[in-house]
């Protein structure tokens, strides 16, 4: 999506016609950035299954290795869900508030349906009975819908909302309601992460409540004209600066007041590692407002880097997963699956019923074997996308 932008006008500069390549290359390699953290992650869920990783995580029991990890993983979502917002302002830089709405629809639509068809499926067999997992793609799709209709507000409202939805849904927590309770499923998909029963023995799990995450795409959305033509790129990079150390600083005060915002954390008796792991975890689901700030304001000085840096070597590498997100998701978490699968099949369950690695070496060694494995393919489908603009389907991808 974030290909498309406004054809410069007869009287711009060679400068500003170029300056849109670059930042679009920027926003893609931010992107494929979290892409490739986000293997990372979901290598740990492959190998060590049974490994239990609480949320937020125990500091005083939780590997430190898989603590980090998970840390690294946190900016994944935040960013990837801003990235959308900021895309769909993209791309209604040159359609109509129809069209995008349109398009936002279509592909919300897409992105439920992939999750509930093909990814939730991916996993039975692993877990103890049919489960439709709505994780990120399902938000992100449901967000999608729900930006559709909110295209039409000023930016204003936009950033209000985000502010409100991302700032205040912290105030909703001590609401909860139980299985019975006629909100209850509406209740679990906006807000309350829990399991909802299904007809024939299924259930659903509500991974990623939507509330504060349609806030976070609102406010990627909000920061559209930042990369309009007529801002220059160091204007650009200093906004994006002054963003995520803003956001960061809010981050570190407000945990140290440890007053609101996500659960207290703790000084660990004799373990400062552990105590920055405390400082440092927080509730991603839904996510808190102490897990946004830093993972948006990292998100924010990560982009204002790769706008400073446009044209290295690694940001055009990492620009071939983002400009292709939706291929490698499904790419990469089929690869996973069958890799799963035919270890389990080959040496057999390890601890219990299921196969599992002994070491969070073996999940690295994994990553660093599979990155270049998983480029070309990747690198092939988003050639694809670049040259067979006339295969509208691809575009969703």
């Amino acid at each position: 999506m974030t290909q498309a932008h406004t054809p410069a006008t007869p009287g711009d500069t060679q400068t500003a016609r170029k300056s849109p390549g670059r930042r679009l290359a920027s926003i893609d390699a931010l992107r494929g950035l979290v892409m490739v953290l986000m293997l990372l992650d979901h290598l740990r869920e492959t190998w060590i299954v049974l490994v239990p990783m609480p949320d937020p995580v125990d500091a005083r029991t939780v590997m430190p290795a898989l603590a980090i990890a998970r840390f690294a993983a946190s900016f994944c979502a935040p960013v990837f869900v801003a990235l959308t917002g900021l895309a769909a302002y993209l791309f209604a830089r040159s359609h109509t508030p129809g069209e995008t709405a349109g398009f936002l629809i279509k592909r919300g639509l897409l992105l439920m349906a992939i999750d509930v068809v093909y990814l939730s499926p991916l996993y039975w067999g692993v877990v103890p009975q049919p489960t439709f997992w709505l994780q990120v793609i399902w938000c992100l799709g449901l967000c999608m819908i729900l930006l559709a209709a909110l295209i039409r507000l000023p930016r204003p409202a936009h950033i209000a909302l985000g502010l409100v939805l991302v700032c205040g849904h912290n105030l909703l927590d001590p609401i909860r309601l139980q299985q019975g309770d006629t909100l209850f499923p509406l209740w679990a998909l906006v807000h309350q992460r829990d399991v909802i029963a299904l007809p024939f023995g299924f259930i659903a799990k509500t991974t990623y409540p939507i509330l504060p995450w349609l806030g976070v795409m609102l406010l990627g959305h909000a920061i559209g004209p930042w990369f309009g033509h007529d801002v220059a790129p160091v204007v650009r990079v200093r906004r994006l600066v002054r963003l995520g150390v803003g956001m960061i600083g809010a981050f570190v005060v407000l945990r140290l007041l440890n007053v609101y915002g996500d659960a207290p954390w703790y000084v660990v008796k004799g373990s400062g590692v552990r105590t920055v792991i405390s400082f440092l975890s927080m509730t991603k689901y839904p996510p808190s407002l102490l897990f946004l700030l830093p993972t948006l304001g990292g998100g924010a000085l990560m982009l204002a880097l790769l706008e400073m840096r446009g044209g290295a070597w690694l940001i055009e590498k990492l620009a071939v997963f983002g400009a292709a997100p939706m291929f490698f998701y499904l790419f990469h978490l089929t690869v996973l699956r069958l890799l799963y699968h035919g270890a389990l099949a080959w040496w057999g369950p390890t601890t219990g019923s299921v196969f599992m690695v002994d070491g969070y070496g073996w999940v690295i060694g994994w990553y660093v074997a599979l990155i270049v494995p998983l480029y070309y393919p990747t690198a092939w489908f988003s050639r694809l996308k670049q040259r067979r603009r006339d295969i509208a389907w691809l575009r969703f991808f």
